[in-house]
């Protein structure tokens, strides 16, 4: 089994980082050129959060899966999402479920460590420079969410804050 306590702390730091940008009164500078807003944020998150909840029953359920996040950073998928979501607060609340979603699938009886451990081809992509392009462990695919993916866009979210005084987490 999988401890994923430490993937419901990255999703609760993610959420608490969200509402902050949202609840502040002062937005803080637009992004750079060729950054991300608050909403693309957490619409890119909110996809990586369903493919990797994708991968992790498609092995429970037997099938032959990949990982592919691809399409989690296309602009028009990533507005299409915030539009369905029904902006920021839909977009949290969303990010929310899938997070219980993926601890329980993970984190529970629905997968063995032989399943964890199953090699699914991965193809991974990061501000156009290739991360990975080979299989890994499932189980890989959930620990680099939780310790590369959520807290970089926790701190990519906290940046846009207009008071940079506030503390980033570890």
């Amino acid at each position: 089994m999988l401890d994923t306590a430490p993937l419901q702390d990255a999703y609760r730091a993610l959420l608490d980082a969200a509402a902050q940008v949202a609840d502040a009164d002062d937005p803080g500078p637009a992004p750079l050129d060729g950054e991300w807003n608050a909403d693309q944020i957490l619409a890119h998150v909110s996809l990586v959060s369903a493919a990797t909840i994708s991968a992790v029953a498609g092995i429970a359920a037997g099938s032959h899966i990949t990982y592919d996040n691809r399409i989690a950073l296309d602009a028009w998928t990533i507005e299409r999402t915030i539009a369905h979501a029904g902006g920021n607060p839909g977009l949290r609340d969303r990010i929310g479920g899938q997070a219980a979603a993926l601890s329980a699938l993970a984190g529970g009886a629905a997968l063995s460590d032989a399943e964890l451990g199953t090699l699914v081809p991965a193809l991974l992509l990061s501000n156009d420079s290739l991360l990975v392009d080979q299989p890994m462990p499932l189980r890989d695919i959930v620990t680099g969410l939780t310790e590369a993916e959520l807290p970089g866009h926790t701190k990519q979210l906290l940046a846009l804050l207009p008071d940079r005084t506030v503390a980033m987490p570890d």
